[in-house]
């Protein structure tokens, strides 16, 4: 699960970063937009080292929610936000099974030896 949701929330720093350059053309000061920015950034970074603890999976559906919310300020979010949240739901979902078929066939190969 850690690699396809660390992978997500990579794509997800990019597309923050592109947002900001895109926000800094409407009614926002350059500081407020990187400010932001910088913070969801920075969280996406950090939770790609943290999804193994307790509680990073509902932090990243906590960005997910905000990266759509962006899209009141840059209107193309709400269906990129959408996108990743999808991709997040997949990656969690799809994640979990590939780790349960690891143990298991970690399980088979340790009882065979």
């Amino acid at each position: 699960m850690r690699t396809l949701c660390a992978s997500t929330l990579i794509g997800e720093f990019f597309v923050i970063g592109f947002a900001g350059l895109v926000a800094m053309k409407g009614d926002l000061s350059a500081a407020t937009v990187w400010t932001v920015c910088g913070i969801g950034m920075l969280l996406t970074v950090l939770l790609c080292g943290m999804l193994s603890r307790p509680g990073a999976v509902q932090i990243g559906w906590a960005l997910q929610a905000g990266l759509i919310a962006s899209g009141f300020v840059v209107p193309t979010m709400f269906f990129l936000g959408a996108v990743f949240a999808g991709l997040w739901w997949c990656s969690v979902h799809y994640g979990r099974k590939i780790d349960e078929a690891k143990a298991r066939w970690a399980a088979q190969s340790e009882a065979q030896a």
